[in-house]
């Protein structure tokens, strides 16, 4: 397979902070064995899904150019994708969920590129090119669902998150790595598991990222579309599961409405979920997700706003009505009686920016060790400072290079040198710098002389807060790459020469002439050296379905029955790759 890498547009425009999450797929990475169960899990989907699944998902595995043969080549998917406005990139297990959602923004699909084991074949936590390839990127090739999702990113990029949140995405990572990883002891899954229930069952307040991310589960992930009683499949997640896919349709699962309500309704990762929503349209889930738009700190800012960006201990942004915005992370704030915020502070680098642009001489490098501002009405004028013009200015004796003393409503008091002043678009004041400055609340210096320039941020009220940075550009490491990365399984003998069976019964696939003989010694040494797996046997049965080799046929089968009998886990896998090989026959 070509695995030269085609451009895209999409991928050359992402900022720097998101494409360090971004790995090369190493497509001969994926081993023979691989290739098998991609086949398998594909060819059964296509089987149940084409009567189960929205109308897009048949649709959209053409226009992606996802094979059902081969695991696909990102590279490939892009050359297809930029014809419908999307991209892939392939990453390295879970990212930070911020990242992950504004990849979504910037019309990017992130690819997990690495694919679940054999014994994992029905559902893996772990997100893999199954569940991202041929789950997520089909539904994309509709235009409506396409535009939920670009809108979606917008929004969840800018979901501010907690302190739980943050341990909670690095237990579920660990986890979904220890769970793929071939040599996992099962002491160690059961020690990764029970930290992910006991995350999720700590009775803590839902952040914004929280709800947002259970909005995107039951949606993205785990949606159904069309009315409670005949749903049809949209979620990946159900997409990519040919176990979940059947359960989710039986009548043990609840339907519900889809409605902003959702966003209360928690999901747990390691298991089957006991009720999903239904959406009547794509074009609904956009309703929902402007509905849950308006409740965000992004739109209605104020205290807690400011609180949930100080909780959060991460980059996070105001923005004042002035149009101010100040990035990085807020530490403290002062509130009045009626709990508006007077007076707000940062610590650690800090940049100030207005229309999402940086302020010339106002990064992060002016300001290494944070800013603290008072904000608010001035003591005994009617005029905003943001709204005097220079006429206004030297009326209260605003001068630049005099000394001015200010009092706020709040009883802050400002007294320093004022050095000069920023205008935005409009010219109305948005930022003044101080020299030789003191503030004081309640007879305590808030800022003093010695810590050098005072920049007072002109603004009365916090209109908008939300993560991440006004400007991306002014943080280098806005979202931090996880210590934690994904296990490459180390292969034994066996492993390898089990491989090889899966690739030789491969090369006979494409053979025009089937050499039965070769088979029967592969079927040999797969009876007597591998003896649990169930798969080759499946696909040399699908060769041998081709032929008039009874005999063989009649020995596999055998094989796979003993297998069924001896562990039954399984026993349906088998009974349906069976069934695969004989709808292909008869189609």
């Amino acid at each position: 397979m070509n695995t030269s890498i085609e451009t895209n547009p999409l991928i050359d425009r992402l900022p720097p902070h998101l494409k360090q999450f971004i790995k090369p797929q190493n497509y001969t990475d994926y081993t023979p064995i691989n290739q098998a169960v991609w086949r398998y899990v594909m060819r059964k989907n296509i089987s149940y899904l084409s009567k189960v699944a929205h109308e897009s998902y048949g649709n959209g595995l053409k226009m992606t150019g996802i094979s059902l043969d081969k695991i696909p080549s990102m590279y490939g998917m892009n050359r297809i994708l930029k014809n419908i406005g999307w991209a892939a990139v392939a990453v390295d297990g879970f990212i930070p969920p911020n990242a992950f959602m504004e990849f979504q923004a910037y019309k990017v699909l992130v690819i997990a590129s690495d694919i679940r084991q054999l014994e994992n074949m029905e559902y893996t936590p772990a997100p893999d090119i199954i569940h991202e390839a041929a789950g997520h990127a089909p539904i994309i090739a509709n235009p409506d669902y396409a535009e939920y999702l670009r809108r979606f990113g917008e929004v969840g990029a800018k979901a501010i998150l907690s302190s739980h949140d943050n341990d909670m995405y690095e237990a579920v990572r660990q986890l979904s790595i220890i769970k793929e990883a071939a040599d996992s002891k099962i002491e160690d899954i059961n020690a990764a598991e029970d930290l992910v229930n006991t995350l999720q069952n700590k009775k803590v307040p839902r952040s914004e990222m929280a709800k947002i991310r259970n909005l995107h589960w039951w949606t993205v992930e785990y949606g159904l579309i069309g009315t409670e009683e005949k749903p049809k499949i949209y979620g990946a997640g159900l997409l990519s599961s040919i176990g979940e896919s059947k359960w989710c349709m039986t009548s043990e699962v609840k339907k519900i409405r889809y409605s902003i309500d959702a966003a209360a309704q928690d999901f747990d990762i390691t298991k089957p979920q006991p009720q999903l929503y239904v959406t009547p349209h794509f074009a609904y889930l956009m309703q929902v997700l402007e509905e849950f738009s308006n409740t965000m700190a992004l739109r209605k800012g104020g205290f807690r706003g400011l609180q949930k960006l100080i909780d959060s201990k991460k980059i996070g942004s105001i923005e004042l009505n002035t149009g101010l915005q100040i990035s990085g992370v807020f530490t403290k704030m002062i509130t009045d009686e009626d709990n508006n915020v007077v007076f707000f502070k940062t610590e650690g680098p800090t940049a100030l920016a207005n229309r999402e642009k940086e302020l010339i001489g106002h990064g992060t490098e002016a300001n290494p060790d944070g800013i603290s501002s008072p904000i608010g009405k001035l003591k005994g004028i009617s005029l905003a400072i943001e709204d005097m013009g220079p006429r206004d200015l030297k009326a209260y004796n605003f001068y630049d290079g005099k000394r001015i003393a200010l009092e706020y409503e709040s009883g802050i008091t400002i007294e320093g040198l004022n050095i000069t002043g920023i205008r935005n678009i409009y010219g109305k004041l948005i930022l003044i710098e101080f020299e030789d400055c003191t503030v004081v609340y309640k007879n305590k210096k808030i800022f003093s002389p010695e810590q050098g320039i005072f920049r007072l941020a002109v603004g009365s009220t916090i209109v908008s807060a939300f993560a991440g940075a006004a400007d991306y550009r002014s943080f280098d490491n806005l979202y931090q790459v996880s210590s934690t990365d994904t296990v490459k399984i180390q292969r034994s003998a066996n492993a390898l020469e089990l491989e090889n069976l899966y690739q030789q019964v491969n090369d006979l696939k494409t053979s025009e002439i089937i050499d039965t003989d070769i088979l029967s010694d592969i079927f040999t040494i797969l009876q007597k050296n591998h003896p649990k797996d169930w798969l080759l046997s499946v696909e040399i049965y699908e060769i041998l379905s081709t032929t008039n080799n009874n005999s063989l046929t009649k020995k596999v089968l055998e094989h796979l029955e003993s297998i069924k009998v001896k562990y039954p886990s399984i026993a349906h896998l088998i009974t349906d790759g069976i069934l695969l090989t004989q709808e292909q026959i008869l189609i």
